[in-house]
């Protein structure tokens, strides 16, 4: 019996740190509740008879509003009218990631990174998965967020 509940309190231990760690790992991490996204460099690639082509994309930048890791939402907002677009939020140990489902099933996602302490920003990455006239485009962008 003894045997049993030192594995039941052991278990719990277990179960706690597990909890602890996770909740420290994931926590808030500082993140402001709105990040201004600047990509100015990346690729982008798009599917024309038979084959993949690459091309350098113009910069980019929006804002991931109303930030809530616990809720796992977001707002981007890409335009000067902040009607914005739904965010998933997939939190990871040091990063967490944006999700966006348009409205034709097609994927956008943003990674944004902790913060580095050299320069104040955090490291972003952006991708996007669409299509064009049937045809596979997707595009790879590198950049920064700052806290607004």
């Amino acid at each position: 019996m003894i045997g049993i509940v030192r594995g039941l309190g052991l278990a719990g231990a277990i179960v706690a740190l597990a909890g602890a760690f996770a909740a420290g790992a994931n926590a808030e991490e500082g993140l402001p509740k709105s990040l201004a996204c600047s990509f100015t460099s990346g690729t982008s690639w798009s599917y024309e008879a038979g084959d993949f082509k690459s091309k350098t994309p113009t910069a980019l930048s929006f804002t991931i509003d109303k930030i809530d890791l616990e809720g796992q939402a977001a707002v981007l907002n890409a335009n000067a009218e902040g009607t914005g677009a739904k965010l998933s939020v997939v939190r990871a140990i040091n990063a967490n990631h944006f999700l966006e489902a348009v409205n034709e099933g097609f994927l956008n996602l943003t990674t944004v990174y902790d913060k580095d302490a050299s320069n104040g920003k955090y490291p972003a990455v952006h991708s996007r998965h669409f299509g064009l006239l049937g045809q596979p485009v997707f595009s790879q962008y590198t950049g920064f967020c700052t806290a607004q």
